[in-house]
């Protein structure tokens, strides 16, 4: 045994630090707090053989203060002398740094007097350990982690002292203990945003008194509502929100909870008897916050009437007629007030005329019309998918002084777009898509440089030119000018906006070459050109050819764990705004609401782009839907489309390419197996010559396609068998017998429908049966299918 040695401090860049059963004794010393880049340190010790360690001169809180960077700390058989208390204030720190990571630690579980733990916000994963021994613990915090399995591993019964438990925001499943509610000392029970299941019993008498707080939200529970919540009279919230729960809850039964202040019920099955049943609001609690959003409701609730208190009020999602009561604009301290989707279609009295301290407000997806109401002191305002018709304002700008979000989308609104617009400095999401507005953009919109984040003005009848005055600060993440009349050229200045996402000015009337210019915006995920007035190559200067500018979009690299969705999300308010585009895929127009960040889609149709479809476009590898029909390019379709194995839409249309036929080059007839990226593929035809241009057979390597246009081209020759590939067949005209032994023979008949010249299995049409001489297609508009 000797004493624990010093001068540790000369070894300021030491890393990892292991003295567990080193067989030292007595006090930690001072210098090892200046190593101040450990990341591991292990002191443990076995204390059945060994004498303790001692931690008290230095304390906890003054050995950790400095290590900044620590992940990995073992402390067992260390007398520490610290109080419970202190030891979170001593290890929060650590646990703020959000990279701690792997399994909860055991020594945490091996203190008989610890009484506070906390370790949320980390990146803790696996099960959570039993805490049964830790008789004295009172707060068990550990939030906001990666947490998953059961809790049924603690003895909860035994934990006597308990006071909070939040286990939220974790990955947690299984039923919640019995147990649980009924520590005698529990205050606070927060497990919302996990997977508990089940049902929660009737606790009668069972539950803990001083229960004042009750977080079981955005769970899997279901089952009847808990009828022993009311007899915790001390509960000042309760949220039971988005679960499974059933049946009918009748309004009154909460004037018991005289001390509730926070009340959520929304998103389950149940309905809320609110209307039936004559309440006074002066023998209600002073609830602040009220949640039923998709509770049923049919009226507004009549007990809201005289509430002063209010400062949350979510009523969305429910089936509410009629116009919004004056009496709802009351409370003095109203901030959140959510009325969307509902069945409202007006206002009790204009509300220009009333004055309020709302400060967000959700109206969208009602029927509401005539002018627009606009609130003064609002940050937040979403009018969108309602009936407005009237014009904007010519001073709207000035009366959104405070906005940061405004949306009219899917109205009715007209006229021009006011200048005033540019005077709302905090403006980051500015959406008037959907409407029949007219006229030019204002240029200031391009030089709100510091704040707007999204623009979104598509489908209007907007015109004039895009202007070229983004600042070199710009913050545009979106900008979505598609299906106007604008014209003129792609603004050199948008290079400017270097954290543009999404971008798509199609349906216009833009006259330009290839926007070579974009390939140095590194963010841009979705461009869309569609049906303008582009032409030229697809060529950029400096032989850097535009297609690879479009390997932008290319995100096969990305390894997403859950599908997540192209929104933007870095806006300093911390709002989300949902990216949605118009696509032609599979010869359907279809409107994208939620764009998946592992989706990759080129959309160049209607242009008067030409040239060649260079290989490169087989770098695109993730690519889930090309269309570039209706442009003018020319030559043979790349061999190297057969690595676009995520492929499933490929229209290349009123174009004027060909293939290459037999007269021109020389094949042996042969077949040997290639690898290209991974992919298993066999190249039927060897040409004699070098040239690497195709044959047709690469698109039947396809394995995800399930719609192909070739139609209006210059092809020649047939159609070969690995077409049998394809799960789809009825976008192009064919004719002849249907290969056997292929997929296609699984068809539904109707896969084949509109190729009237074809025969055999699936089709009642037998082979060897001329068709009738009026539905006989021309040998120019067919191809044929050969065995």
């Amino acid at each position: 045994m000797t004493a624990f040695p010093t001068r540790f401090d000369k070894l300021e860049n030491l890393r990892y630090l292991n003295l567990s059963e080193a067989g030292f004794t007595g006090q930690i010393p001072i210098e090892i707090s200046r190593l101040t880049r450990l990341v591991t340190l292990d002191l443990s010790i076995d204390t059945l053989f060994r004498t303790p360690l001692k931690l008290e001169k230095p304390n906890l809180k003054t050995l950790v203060q400095n290590l900044t960077k620590l992940r990995i700390l073992y402390l067992y058989g260390v007398n520490i002398s610290a109080m419970g208390n202190e030891w979170c204030q001593a290890l929060s720190p650590l646990t703020e740094l959000n990279n701690l990571s792997g399994l909860i630690p055991q020594f945490f579980t091996k203190f008989p007097n610890l009484t506070c733990l906390s370790l949320s916000s980390g990146n803790f994963s696996g099960p959570i350990p039993s805490f049964s021994s830790s008789i004295n613990l009172r707060d068990l915090i550990l939030a906001l982690n990666q947490l998953n399995g059961t809790i049924h591993s603690t003895d909860w019964s035994g934990l006597s002292k308990l006071e909070i438990i939040g286990l939220g925001n974790n990955k947690l499943s299984g039923t919640i203990p019995p147990t649980l509610f009924g520590i005698p000392s529990l205050r606070t029970l927060s497990l919302s945003h996990n997977q508990f299941n089940g049902s929660i019993g009737d606790f009668h008498g069972k539950a803990s008194s001083l229960i004042n707080t009750l977080d079981l939200s955005n769970n899997m529970l279901q089952g009847q509502f808990p009828m022993f919540v009311f007899e915790l009279h001390g509960l000042t919230s309760l949220n039971l929100s988005s679960n499974n729960f059933s049946g009918l809850i009748p309004v009154s039964a909460f004037q018991n909870l005289r001390n509730l202040s926070a009340l959520g019920l929304s998103y389950n099955r149940w309905s809320i008897d609110a209307t039936t049943i004559n309440i006074s609001s002066l023998s209600f609690p002073t609830i602040a916050e009220l949640d039923l959003a998709s509770c049923n409701l049919t009226e507004f609730p009549g007990f809201l009437k005289n509430w002063i208190s209010l400062h949350v009020l979510d009523l969305s999602k429910n089936q509410i007629h009629g116009k919004i009561p004056d009496w709802i604009w009351k409370p003095i301290d109203l901030a959140r007030l959510n009325l969307s989707q509902n069945f409202l279609v007006g206002f009790e009295r204009p509300l220009k005329n009333i004055t309020s301290s709302v400060e967000i407000l959700d109206l969208h997806g009602n029927q509401l019309q005539g002018e627009i109401p606009i609130l003064s002191n609002a940050a937040y305002l979403d009018y969108s998918n309602n009936n407005f018709n009237s014009v904007l304002p010519a001073q709207i700008g000035d009366s959104l002084q405070y906005a940061f979000f405004f949306s009219l989308s899917n109205n009715n609104i007209q006229g021009s777009i006011p200048e005033s617009i540019c005077n709302s400095k905090y403006l980051e999401v500015l959406d008037l898509s959907n409407n029949s507005l007219s006229g030019p953009i204002p240029q200031c919109l391009f030089q709100m440089n510091r704040s707007l984040g999204v623009l979104n003005l598509r489908r209007n009848n907007l015109s004039g030119i895009i202007s070229d005055t983004s600042s070199k600060s710009c913050q545009l993440q979106t900008l979505n000018l598609n299906q106007n009349r604008l014209e003129g050229k792609v603004p050199n200045s948008l290079v400017n906006c270097k954290m543009v996402k999404l971008l798509d000015i199609g349906n216009n009337h833009i006259n330009d070459s290839f926007p070579c210019h974009l390939k140095n915006i590194a963010t841009l995920r979705v461009v869309v050109l569609r049906s303008n007035k582009f032409n030229g190559y697809i060529d950029c200067p400096g032989n850097n050819s535009g297609w690879k500018m479009l390997q932008i979009l290319n995100l096969a690299s990305n390894n997403f764990s859950e599908l997540q969705h192209l929104q933007c999300e870095d806006l300093r308010s911390g709002v989300k705004y949902q990216d949605a585009i118009t696509m032609t895929i599979k010869g359907l127009v279809l409107e994208l609401v939620k764009i998946p960040t592992v989706f990759t889609y080129i959309d160049i149709s209607c242009n008067n782009f030409e040239g060649p479809i260079p290989e490169v476009i087989g770098k695109f590898n993730a690519l889930y839907s090309l269309n570039v029909s209706h442009n003018a390019f020319t030559g043979p379709i790349p061999s190297s489309f057969g690595n676009l194995r995520e492929l499933e839409s490929l229209d290349l249309s009123s174009n004027s390419l060909r293939d290459f036929g037999d007269d021109d080059f020389k094949y042996y007839e042969d077949a040997i197996p290639v690898t290209i990226k991974g992919n298993k593929l066999e190249l039927v035809k060897i040409p004699v010559n070098n040239f690497e241009g195709p044959k047709p057979e690469v698109i039947g390597k396809f394995e995800a396609l399930d719609a192909l246009n070739f139609s209006h081209n210059a092809f020649t020759g047939s159609i070969p068998t690995t077409f049998g590939n394809l799960r789809e067949l009825g976008s192009y005209s064919l004719v002849g017998p249907i290969p056997a032994s292929t997929q296609l023979q699984s068809f539904s008949e109707a896969s084949f429908e509109n190729n009237s010249g074809l025969c055999g299995p699936p089709l009642k049409t037998m082979c060897g049966l001329p068709p009738a001489k009026e539905d006989s297609p021309s040998d120019s508009e067919t191809g044929s299918i050969i065995h």
